[in-house]
């Protein structure tokens, strides 16, 4: 996960932590939160490009076997 740093006015991070303890969870995942509602009602976070948009799942698999598309033996009864 990215770390992202930035200023709110004392009156917002007020609000805001208020909000978290009545919720019972951190003032992060409450920013979080709304900020993914905020993008999805707006549609700014569906636009782009394949790797813009998927981009943080490529890599995602980081242990499967190297041979998975390729050895014969992996492949046995795939398709079935």
């Amino acid at each position: 996960m990215k770390v992202l740093s930035f200023k709110v006015p004392e009156g917002l991070e007020r609000r805001l932590a208020a909000a978290a303890r009545r919720r019972g969870g951190r003032k992060s995942t409450l920013v979080r939160q709304a900020l993914e509602r905020y993008l999805d009602e707006s549609g700014e976070a569906r636009r782009g490009s394949f790797l813009e948009l998927a981009g943080d799942l490529a890599g995602c698999v980081t242990d499967a076997p190297a041979d998975l598309s390729s050895n014969p033996r992996r492949l046995a009864g795939f398709g079935k």
